[in-house]
């Protein structure tokens, strides 16, 4: 087969090496020049995909910022991203306008599928009539169009594009059966749904379970440190229960595309249905507030040791939204530096994977120097090969935000 991937982001990329990896030829569009360059150079620039593996299968991919090639592929997968707007309402653009220009382009018999999140009906309702009118084709006459969410956690390497089951549903049952076929040249197990909807709502389900369950976390936080109570001392302990729990830890705030943004494509759309999803907007609110609240807790820790947020200098520990990598979207750390700097603080980073913070005129320190004389090490994420345990006990105030330090037992060590 041939093979055409658009949007060469942390999903569509791993996306291109996995289908060349299985001896596919693939055609990958990107409006991001570099990004092209990158590609032909053999020069990964998503860590899930190293260079080795791109330089392995480079003969296979054609990267390319021009729609026209996508017409001698057989199916055409679309990955492009699907944001919020400055109001938290769904930005379809960048998918609206992939579409535009593939309908244009396609041909007879060839399948499109979309893989970005979004909400129920997007797949009918908003990227099959773009299709079918730049391209004057017609599911079931021509036209083939289905939708497989994307299940990519960056930095995990146990559970991959291959060994994790990927749902399916498309318009027509001839449709999911091309899908399927797709899929299967690179996944081991397929979830067929009756349904693109089904899809749709599918990938949203995972996420907003998450996203309750964290912020449920996050609020018996809150309440556990007025009452006195180590929040990490009570999940410890109801983890140990066999059945009926599943840990969730309280933490600064959601961080990456998912989380942060996708409950929030399933509360509007659930509006034009006339049905409030306060569970999802609650959580939404929690979340979202708990930077803010890590800042209070910082600037309490600080007056409590006699010290004001203005004029100290606080080092942040980790910057990405996790743990490994170097992903920066939607994470609370951003958020976190920019409101201590709005207090005076002077701030200072160290994160081995994030080089550098220009919307906050910031470069990350080495480790030592970041940490010297520091008022305040702020422990945002907690990145491997880092000992915080020495770093606590060397430190004059240390906020540990992901409760990595719960073993540790010193007077200047706060937790959230």
């Amino acid at each position: 087969m041939s093979i055409g991937v658009i949007g060469l982001g942390y999903v569509g990329l791993p996306l291109a090496v996995a289908f060349a990896e299985a001896d596919e030829r693939v055609v990958a569009v990107d409006i991001d020049e570099s990004k092209i360059a990158a590609i032909a150079a053999a020069d990964s620039y998503i860590e899930d995909v190293s260079s080795e593996r791109l330089r392995a299968v480079r003969e296979l991919v054609s990267a390319t910022t021009h729609y026209a090639p996508l017409a001698r592929t057989d199916a055409v997968i679309i990955c492009v991203p699907t944001p919020l707007t400055a109001n938290r309402e769904p930005d379809l653009s960048a998918l609206l306008g992939a579409a535009r220009e593939l309908g244009r382009v396609l041909q007879s018999g060839q399948l499109v599928v979309l893989e970005s999140t979004t909400y129920p009906g997007t797949t009918r309702e908003q990227l099959l009539p773009l299709l079918e009118r730049e391209s004057g084709l017609r599911v079931g006459d021509g036209l083939n169009v289905a939708y497989s969410p994307e299940r990519v956690d960056p930095g995990r390497t146990d559970f991959t594009l291959q060994n994790t089951p990927k749902v399916v549903g498309g318009i027509t049952d001839e449709c999911l059966a091309r899908a399927a076929a797709l899929y299967g040249r690179v996944c081991e197990q397929l979830v067929r749904v009756s349904s693109p909807e089904a899809a749709e709502l599918t990938k949203l389900l995972e996420n907003i379970f998450r996203s309750v369950n964290i912020a449920l976390v996050n609020e018996l936080a809150m309440l556990s440190e007025r009452m006195g109570i180590d929040i990490w001392e009570v999940v410890d302990a109801a983890s140990t229960k066999p059945y009926g729990f599943m840990r969730f830890e309280p933490g600064p705030g959601m961080g990456g595309h998912c989380l942060p943004v996708d409950p929030f494509y399933l509360s509007w759309r659930a509006r034009e249905f006339h049905f409030p999803t306060e569970f999802i907007e609650l959580a939404g609110k929690i979340n979202q507030q708990m930077p803010s609240h890590c800042v209070q807790r910082i600037e309490q820790s600080l007056n409590e040791h006699a010290k004001a947020v203005n004029g100290s200098k606080i080092a942040i520990l980790g910057v990405s939204y996790k743990a490994g990598i170097g992903d920066t979207r939607e994470s609370p750390a951003l958020r976190i530096i920019e409101e201590l700097q709005a207090r005076g603080g002077e701030m200072t980073y160290h994160d081995p994977y994030v080089p550098t913070l220009p919307e906050l005129g910031l470069a990350s320190a080495p480790l030592e120097e970041a940490v010297a004389d520091a008022d305040a090490l702020v422990l945002v994420t907690a990145h491997p090969g880092i000992d915080h345990g020495a770093l606590v006990r060397d430190a004059k105030l240390f906020v540990d935000l992901r409760g990595v330090t719960r073993r540790e037992s010193v007077e200047n060590l706060v937790r959230l």
